[in-house]
Order: structure tokens, then sequence, then C-alpha cells
């Protein structure tokens, strides 16, 4: 794993800081723009954090632990895919950290950024789908109901 590779993307969604949190963080909205990886963790720092389901006829497992939760503010996790080609041991996690700005009451600046990559290669393949990946989250956001979301959420 090269630590020294990074890729790191931000959008602004139209949406209040508290719902692109919860959209974040809702096992059953990543779902729908994770292509519909099932996700498990409970976000507290030191929990694992489960990412699985099926691409392709393959079923996969990706893993990690939460390293860091400031409600409203940031999430980091280490992160280890199957898909990567490297073996699951310490050295071979990258870190993902979710960064989010409130700019008004009605607009959340959302900043995506992973650290660490097998190869450049796998680099280049992440950034170059970055920008659909953060679209499709935007969209999904965006389009979530504000019913789902309680008054504060504090893990």
């Amino acid at each position: 794993m090269n630590h020294n590779l990074k890729t790191s993307k931000s959008i602004y969604v139209n949406a209040s800081l508290e719902k692109v949190w919860k959209g974040l963080t809702t096992p059953s909205i990543i779902k729908d723009y994770l292509y519909g990886t099932e996700t498990v963790t409970d976000w507290k720092p030191g929990s694992e954090i489960i990412f699985q389901g099926e691409y392709e006829g393959h079923k996969y497992r990706d893993k990690g632990v939460i390293l860091e939760n400031i409600l409203h503010q940031k999430i980091s996790y280490s992160y280890w895919s199957g898909f990567s080609g490297l073996e699951e041991k310490p050295e071979n996690f990258s870190k993902v950290i979710y960064d989010l700005k409130r700019v008004d009451d009605n607009t959340t600046n959302f900043t995506w950024t992973q650290i660490g990559f097998p190869n450049e290669e796998k680099q280049k393949h992440n950034e170059n789908g970055m920008e659909d990946f953060l679209k499709g989250i935007k969209k999904v956001i965006e389009g979530v109901s504000c019913e789902i979301l309680p008054p504060k959420d504090d893990f």
C-alpha cells in the first residue's frame, strides 16, 4: 500500500449539514448511492465498519475501523477492500475521511478523501470515478425526505 497516494474531491450538496450527515451515516441511504452495499457499524471510534454485498456475481466484505467521529463535521475510518488485491493486514489499509462544512442553512460542502492506494493505477481509477460518485451521493441526499432526520444523533 502506498500511503503517499491520495484522492480528495469536494461537492456542494443542497441540503442542511444535519441532512448530509444523516445521509452519510444511515445504512439504508448509503445503500442507495453505494451500489447496494450494506454498511454495518455503530460509527463509534474503535468500532468495526463493514461494507458487504455482491458485485458482478462476487460476494465482498470490505472492512475497517472507525478512527474519528465529530458530529456533523468529520468521520474517518481505516479501510481495506478485497478488490485491492492486497493481503488483509494493517499496513494495507487506507484511510477514508468525510469532512463537512456548513455553507448556509441549506447548503453543505462535503469533501471525500482517501489516503493510501495499492498503486497509481488504482488511485487514478478511484480519482476518475470520484466526480460521478459524489454526484450520486448528492442526488440521493438531496432527494431524501427530511422526516427521516431525528433531532440530533450522538454516536
